[in-house]
């Protein structure tokens, strides 16, 4: 596909009529398969790119984040928002650094300079952001697998695995030492269906609304996604399966990059082949399951991340003066007009 034709198709043309779009786009590009390398005849293209954010949302009253049209899977970031992303290491934008040249569909001077302070966003943070990523792959994968494959018994032992792991991150995100506590534990059901059930007991004392709502909507978020796996059609689940799998080590050769070599590498050139191979499902067994040899390919690359974060020559932290320098000047040129 000549994705550069692709974008003057009429269903594209918001990307030169809109006001905040147009001549403010610094960059634009491929992102999902297109932007990997790893695309098949009927993959989706999605289009990712940054704008500028307008003078009256730095100055005035206005307030921009970002631009979606779901018809084309097109999300362009503003300014603002790409920086608090990238600062963060979030593996969804900053792989909009790390294209091919021949990649880009846009990219002015202005979206040239970003590509050339793309170091100051690289930091240890990336461990942190990938690995949580990965983790949640690997959560999709093991629920779903576990969903068909084990008794009852062992399925809610799994699950109650994945709701308390979950429940740790949030808590260790969000302080909430002294609200209160809260218990989850595995009994015998009443329900007829079940064998076992998970269960909690939860006591807080002045803890805010939104925190709690919050809280059990992540919980029930990881219930909600085991049990929809098994609601789809076979052949459909294999093939989000091998997709799962295929992200989740491609997130560990990105992190690995960027703590080992301090580069963002996004289309993965080199490990076509492998992760084509994992998304085309020859790491899977006939019932369904992973083989030995994607778990042992899994554990090199988790591995061989702990060592990246112990050796690498990448800050803790991104230098926060050297950003905010370099944002200020762009962003005093948007508001100038100069760019």
């Amino acid at each position: 596909m000549d994705i550069s034709k692709q974008i003057q198709a009429p269903e594209y043309d918001f990307l030169r009529t809109n006001p905040r779009l147009g001549n403010h786009i610094i960059l634009l590009g491929p992102g999902g398969s297109y932007a990997y390398g790893t695309y098949q005849e009927n993959s989706d293209l999605d289009i990712r790119g940054i704008t500028l954010n307008l003078p009256s949302d730095l100055l005035g009253l206005t307030r921009f984040e970002q631009y979606e049209d779901a018809h084309t899977d097109t999300v362009i970031y503003s300014f603002q928002k790409i920086i608090r992303l990238l600062l963060a290491c979030n593996p969804n934008t900053i792989e909009l650094l790390g294209l091919d040249d021949g990649q880009y569909l846009i990219r002015t001077p202005i979206g040239q300079e970003l590509l050339d302070h793309k170091h100051l966003f690289l930091s240890k943070r990336a461990a942190k952001s990938f690995g949580g990523y990965a983790d949640a792959q690997l959560r999709r994968l093991e629920n779903a697998m576990a969903r068909d494959a084990l008794p009852q018994r062992e399925r809610e032992q799994h699950i109650y695995r994945s709701v308390k792991h979950a429940l740790e991150d949030f808590e260790r995100k969000n302080d909430l030492r002294g609200k209160g506590s809260i218990r989850l534990y595995i009994d015998q059901s009443e329900a007829a269906e079940r064998e076992t059930e998970i269960f909690i007991d939860a006591e807080y004392r002045h803890l805010p609304l939104r925190d709690y709502q919050a809280m059990f909507g992540m919980m029930q978020s990881v219930v909600r996604d085991y049990d929809k796996i098994g609601k789809r059609n076979k052949k459909k689940d294999q093939n989000h399966l091998n997709k799962h799998a295929m992200h989740l080590i491609r997130l560990f050769l990105m992190a690995v990059d960027i703590l080992e070599k301090g580069e963002i590498r996004t289309h993965r050139v080199q490990e076509r082949e492998l992760l084509c191979g994992i998304r085309r499902g020859d790491f899977q067994k006939k019932d369904g399951t992973f083989s030995k040899e994607f778990y042992e390919l899994l554990a090199f690359y988790e591995k061989r991340l702990d060592e990246a974060v112990k050796h690498s020559a990448l800050p803790d932290n991104p230098d926060m003066k050297q950003v905010e320098q370099f944002v200020e000047s762009v962003n005093r040129r948007a508001v100038d007009g100069d760019f």
